[in-house]
């Protein structure tokens, strides 16, 4: 009864937070036409599909304990839970390499990478994943798994044993330790760059604070504890995303691996946990990579006045700190020098892009 309560909160959540998404990005054409917004609604299409599609079976499998009853449905049902995970795992990877690319070259990204390279990297995340599932639709491997519940991969019997554990191992391999690579070494270097950037805005907001002798003490101690959070900002999106991915995979991937050993026997209740674990990852994404932005943040405040009928009130898009930073720029404004037109340029595009991606 609990595994099945946890399953049904995480279902509605998927549901709402993923439709949510979805309808942001209907709304607003600015967040389609970017490369990150394709990848944000192939996401969350395909974690909504999840919810609605693939997490009902599971349900009626923990709660009954038992296939569901009309021919080929639970072979359909695992084709499309082995496409859809692996799908996410590769989606979030993108997402990853899509975000170091708009921070780490950000004039090359505005100028070259539209939505059909995203395309093409959906095409390729999209191509893997069919692969996969087409390849153990094809073996007959997919089926009713009593030990996770769901109609996923299912161990054959025992002459097939070898090559499902190499087809496994091969499965996990391409769809789990690659996006974990993938995504630790663009988020360092996100983070790199990032860190950077808080250099820039610290030393201009020191020197704005020495500059302004008559600022008032209040916003002083607001200007250092903004520069204090924004130092530990991206270390701690990056540290999220990191970990949402590895305990909402990890578990299930590494009970998989080990279904394969002949003398381990996987406890149904845990089977059942590690698969909710997986299905949890259709209900953060939304937040981690969408919802909580502030792209988003802005595109539902307008939803939302636009339902009540009301006018938005002008928002400032910067806190104190940055305030304080722009008038630092215009007091210590001097004339560039020729030769550093272009990476004035870059580190313009370059604060702008983490700006938008906080």
């Amino acid at each position: 009864a609990l595994l099945a309560g946890l399953l049904v909160m995480v279902l509605a959540v998927a549901l709402l937070s993923n439709a949510l998404v979805l309808l942001c990005c209907a709304y607003s054409a600015e967040l389609r036409t970017r490369a990150s917004g394709v990848l944000l609604v192939n996401l969350s299409l395909g974690h909504l599909l999840l919810a609605a599609l693939d997490m009902p079976f599971t349900l009626l499998g923990v709660m009954r304990g038992r296939t569901p009853s009309a021919p080929g449905a639970c072979q359909a049902i695992g084709f499309l839970d082995t496409f859809l995970a692996s799908n996410a795992a590769l989606s979030v990877a993108a997402l990853s390499a899509d975000q170091w690319l708009a921070v780490g070259f950000p004039l090359r990204y505005a100028g070259r990478l539209r939505p059909r390279y995203a395309g093409l990297l959906l095409g390729c995340a999209w191509g893997q994943s069919l692969a996969f599932s087409g390849a153990a639709l094809g073996c007959s491997w997919l089926g009713y798994s009593s030990a996770f519940g769901s109609c996923s991969l299912r161990l054959p019997p025992e002459p097939e044993r070898p090559r499902f554990a190499a087809f496994t191992a091969t499965l996990h391999a391409m769809g789990f330790v690659l996006p974990l690579a993938v995504l630790c070494l663009t988020s360092l270097q996100v983070h790199r760059v990032a860190r950077s950037h808080c250099q820039r805005m610290d030393t201009v907001t020191m020197k704005a604070l020495v500059l302004l002798a008559d600022l008032h003490p209040s916003v002083r101690q607001r200007c250092l504890i903004q520069q204090k959070r924004r130092r530990h900002r991206a270390t701690r999106k990056i540290g999220i995303a990191i970990a949402t991915f590895l305990i909402c995979f990890a578990p299930y991937v590494v009970t998989r691996l080990a279904e394969l050993v002949p003398f381990i026997t996987v406890n149904a209740h845990w089977g059942i946990l590690s698969k909710c674990l997986t299905y949890s990852k259709a209900a953060a994404d939304p937040f981690t990579y969408s919802l909580l932005r502030r792209p988003f943040r802005q595109v539902l405040a307008g939803m939302v006045h636009r339902l009540l009928k009301r006018t938005p009130h002008p928002a400032s898009t910067h806190n104190s700190s940055l305030d304080v930073a722009g008038m630092a720029h215009q007091l210590l404004k001097r004339t560039p020098h020729p030769a550093s037109t272009h990476n004035s340029s870059l580190n313009t595009e370059n604060d702008s892009r983490l700006q938008q991606t906080h």
